[in-house]
């Protein structure tokens, strides 16, 4: 599963992010208001505060605290308390353990603990997006008249929020934790597009989403879930611009993905048709971003996935063909000194090139 999320936004002009960290949102509330008459005017008297979640959830920085497990790191699901010692976890995270990570003591059983999981649970509706009523407040903070305060995001999108909790979770192996944030999280997309329509933005988010979403449920060993889930992110992804490369990306890894599952199923002309759309993706995007190494690795790894199943189904002069064509690719391929992370991989797929052209030359 991807390790960036697909949800970070830069800030905003209004989000009162040049505010020193511990320094009073009034203070800048403030300032806003000191820019003139007609600046009022054009804002409708009216300011943005940003509180800071006390429980450190930014987006700079993660700090463990009372809803988080100390297993996982991320917020606490399904949450289960030690007996004796009444520690904490998430429940897949502490059925690993005979004895407490934190304190040592023998774990002689494991209880629910409900009423702490529904304070998680409202902690994670309500961290992302605070809703208050407007109220009319001067520039000392206190009640007024002529001044509405708004209070957005604490510090993260809710998105963002949740695929962080999400990819922490998979991580550390909580599939089903990472799988409950990641579905709140399309829930909430797919609600902003009934809204706001399929934009390009909210389309290459709820695919990235859908896509993990898919690596959970391939995880949990539920291949059909998992197609499902990479079908529509392939749906979404197909919808955006081609010239974009990190979506183009997901896209032909979400197709190959699936052509892996459909090649496990034994399913081999299906694996051949997913394999060959992925390649076109790539080749595709070699074309609008011809001098990036990664693609043309990228090409020759497709090449192999769609020779590989050439050979399995009889078709020898094809596959043949499409590991020489992958192995000039790589041959010819002139990393920078920058992109020495990729020699290493370039040098591995060649090996598995070269040593299945030797085994069909010499067979």
């Amino acid at each position: 599963m991807t390790t960036v999320c697909p949800l970070v936004k830069a800030s905003r002009p209004d989000d009162g992010s040049s505010r020193k960290p511990g320094e009073c949102p009034e203070k800048h509330a403030a300032e806003h208001e000191g820019g003139g008459k007609a600046k009022k005017e054009s804002v409708g008297a009216s300011a943005t505060v940003s509180p800071k979640c006390p429980f450190g959830y930014d987006s700079q920085t993660f700090k463990l605290g009372p809803h988080s497990c100390m297993i996982c790191q991320a917020l606490l699901f399904d949450c289960s308390k030690c007996v004796p010692c009444s520690h904490v976890y998430c429940k897949v995270c502490i059925s690993r353990f005979k004895d407490c990570p934190l304190c040592g003591a023998d774990i002689e059983r494991i209880e629910a603990d409900t009423d702490l999981q529904s304070v998680v649970d409202r902690f994670v509706d309500g961290h992302a997006r605070i809703k208050r009523s407007h109220v009319d407040m001067d520039k000392e903070g206190k009640v007024g008249e002529n001044k509405k305060v708004i209070y957005e995001d604490v510090s993260l999108e809710r998105g963002a929020f949740l695929v962080q909790q999400a990819m922490r979770a998979f991580r550390a192996q909580n599939v089903e934790s990472a799988r409950s944030r990641l579905s709140l999280c399309a829930e909430d997309i797919r609600g902003q597009i009934e809204i706001a329509g399929s934009t390009s933005e909210l389309c290459s988010q709820l695919g990235a989403v859908l896509g993990m979403l898919g690596d959970c449920c391939r995880s949990m060993g539920d291949a059909g879930s998992a197609v499902s889930y990479f079908e529509e992110s392939v749906e979404f992804l197909s919808k955006l611009p081609a010239a974009d490369l990190e979506i183009m990306h997901t896209l032909s890894v979400s197709l190959n993905k699936i052509g892996d599952l459909k090649y496990y199923d034994r399913d081999l002309e299906a694996a051949r048709s997913y394999y060959i759309r992925s390649l076109n993706v790539r080749r595709d995007a070699i074309k609008h971003h011809p001098s990036v190494s990664s693609q043309t690795l990228d090409v020759a790894v497709s090449l192999a996935k769609v020779a590989d199943v050439d050979r399995t189904i009889g078709n020898e002069d094809a596959a043949l063909d499409r590991f020489r064509d992958a192995i000039k690719l790589l041959e010819s391929l002139t990393l920078k000194p920058e992109e020495a992370g990729l020699e290493q991989r370039r040098l591995s797929v060649l090996e598995f090139l070269n040593t299945q052209l030797a085994e069909k030359q010499s067979g």
